[in-house]
């Protein structure tokens, strides 16, 4: 029995230590955010790692092994858990009405994202996930792209600051620029659904202009939710020739390039639209997605190199106001062409 106990040599560290930590956080970042709704919970979270990070990095064989589960196993599951929001009937008729706007919206972000990214020597994964997270929805489009891309925890951490500090600039400017404009509540909706990111920041530009407007803006940002599928395929493929990995064929290369927490996302969004989640755990499910989101994120943040993002610099902050700007316009210039 002794021999054996030393042929098993050391254990390795478990998951508990950095999952627990990042839970914790989570857990007082989630609290904060119900507080300050308009900041969000996973902005708290991510801020709140990264101010905590140096202090992690020196317990990185402890916290490691549970960090990494927490921004990869269970990002993936919040976003999973975020389909229970949508119902795909609605965001089927919405969308189909908003479908211009939307598409013109993400395809000019996207391509700023390439090309001005690129000018301003912003780093390729940073200025995806600033592009992603800008043209589709906050840090649930960054949650679901950090894995298909393998991003870094720094990359991350500064693309939603980036998201966040455009969001709120939404929220103080669009009702007061709506007014101005002499939008009516359904154009409102639609500008505010197709132009502010997180849910949260939607609900406060719209509700500020009006009631149908945030209803109608709700649903719009939800449409605008399923276009994190075919990006996430995309991303996916791309990494995968650039990391040089083998093609696959057939059934194969499907199970490969599509990840498993997108198809379960859509299976979550259908179940719910079939009415087959009761309406008592929709609520739970919502408040584990976002509970979740703020574990993974509290998670990104600790493990974020602060130097690295010293590095960068103001450059991609740029780059997050030039896509902010350009989806802001294009969504009202698609309108008034309509």
């Amino acid at each position: 029995m002794i021999v054996l106990a030393e042929e098993s040599g050391p254990r390795s560290p478990g998951w508990a230590a950095g999952i627990g930590v990042a839970a914790l956080l989570g857990l007082a970042a989630t609290a904060a955010g119900t507080l300050v709704p308009v900041v969000g919970a996973p902005v708290i979270a991510v801020v709140g790692g990264v101010l905590l990070s140096p202090l992690a990095r020196r317990r990185t064989e402890a916290l490691g092994p549970g960090l990494n589960v927490a921004k990869g196993m269970l990002l993936q599951l919040s976003v999973v858990l975020l389909g229970a929001q949508l119902s795909l009937g609605e965001v089927v008729r919405v969308g189909a009405g908003s479908l211009p706007v939307m598409l013109g919206t993400l395809g000019v972000c996207l391509l700023l994202a390439w090309i001005v990214g690129r000018w301003l020597g912003v780093p390729r994964d940073l200025r995806t996930l600033i592009g992603v997270g800008t043209g589709v929805c906050g840090a649930s489009a960054i949650a679901a792209t950090t894995p298909a891309i393998r991003a870094r925890a720094d990359d991350v951490a500064y693309a939603i600051s980036t998201i966040f500090l455009f969001n709120v600039a939404a929220v103080v400017v669009f009702p007061p620029l709506g007014r101005m404009l002499g939008l009516s509540e359904h154009a409102f909706g639609l500008f505010a659904g197709t132009a502010v990111n997180d849910t949260s920041s939607v609900v406060a530009a719209a509700g500020a202009f009006g009631p149908d407007a945030a209803r109608y803006a709700v649903v719009v940002k939800l449409a605008r939710t399923l276009m994190i599928i075919p990006i996430v395929l995309v991303l996916t493929a791309l990494t995968r020739r650039r990391d040089g990995q083998p093609p696959t064929s057939g059934v194969r290369r499907i199970t490969t390039l599509v990840p498993w927490f997108l198809v379960a996302f859509v299976i979550t969004a259908a179940l719910h639209s079939a009415g087959l989640i009761p309406a008592a755990v929709q609520p739970v499910a919502h408040q584990a997605a976002l509970f979740l989101v703020a574990v993974a994120l509290a998670a990104v943040g600790l493990s974020t190199d602060l130097a690295a993002i010293r590095r960068a610099g103001v450059r991609p902050l740029l780059l997050g106001l030039i896509l902010w700007a350009s989806v802001s316009v294009t969504s009202l210039a698609l309108q008034l062409m309509a």
